[in-house]
């Protein structure tokens, strides 16, 4: 299934998808509501047009999960930006994003001029944890899955790089565009290989595929549980590929009006406009 949260008259729905219509979910508005439990359709269709698609997790119950230098050529490009070493990980890099940084499809990023002239962009796989879950074995990772969506890692560069934590440099307001849309484990042969894109005024820059992950679905879950509980909701943001804006020479960092189209294939395309 494709769930989506969207808003019509000024109401808040959860629905499916079906091609380009939204049947509504019975009661349920959040995707928290409907993991692993029972919903009904309700009557109502719409046409996808007659309404306005949010982003389908925010204020998440926990920051966000991020792993960095996933993709090995993403991890060469780096070389000298953010240390001068190259470094290609024995074991995966984790970092956070706060929830609250989520914005949806269509939504303005925020370039926050002044606190930061830097501001990159990075396409990522997410994957959302279906049922609580610790010390999870890689043969057992596909049963914690509920599904996939795409998420824009916005970064201020120039605060990743003076905070040494990346934390700011993630999280600021506006800097996780996520969406348009949930696809269902089910939906999508596991593990995932699928076209992953970003474009920025129409011009593509990143172009791989999510099967060179160097650290696959399997291992970022087993790993991340090691010691500690995963939970329903969960949000986990795989890497992102080579072509981001830090990685050119010169860099091609993010102005304000420029239009960033992040591609999935099977779940879609997420475009945000930087102000």
């Amino acid at each position: 299934m494709k769930f989506v949260r969207y808003e019509y008259k000024k109401d808040i729905h959860l629905g499916i998808l079906d091609g380009l219509s939204v049947k509504k979910i019975k009661d349920f508005t959040s995707i928290y509501d409907i993991i692993n439990k029972e919903f009904e359709l309700t009557d109502l269709c719409l046409d996808l047009d007659q309404v306005k698609v949010l982003a389908p997790i925010v204020n998440s119950k926990r920051n966000l999960f991020c792993l960095g230098k996933n993709y090995k050529e993403h991890a060469l490009e780096m070389k000298g930006k953010i240390t001068e070493e190259v470094v290609i990980p024995s074991h995966p890099i984790y970092f956070s994003k706060v929830g609250s940084s989520v914005i949806g499809d269509g939504d303005i990023i925020t370039g926050h001029q002044g606190l930061s002239e830097q501001v990159d962009y990075e396409v990522e796989l997410a994957i959302i944890i279906s049922k609580e879950g610790r010390n999870i074995k890689t043969d057992q990772v596909r049963d914690y899955i509920f599904g996939y969506t795409i998420c824009n890692d916005i970064s201020a560069r120039d605060l990743q790089k003076e905070h040494y934590q990346w934390l700011k440099g993630k999280s600021l307001d506006g800097f996780c565009p996520m969406g348009p849309i949930i696809v269902s484990f089910d939906e999508i042969p596991y593990p995932p290989d699928l076209k992953i894109q970003s474009f920025v005024n129409g011009e593509l820059r990143q172009d791989s595929r999510t099967s060179q992950l160097i650290f696959d679905i399997d291992t970022i879950v087993s790993d991340l549980s090691k010691g500690m509980t995963l939970y329903p909701g969960d949000i986990i943001l795989t890497g992102t590929p080579s072509g981001v804006g830090m990685g050119y020479n010169p860099p091609k960092y993010l102005t304000s009006g420029d239009v960033i189209r992040c591609s999935i294939e099977s779940i879609g395309q997420l475009t945000n406009t930087l102000k």
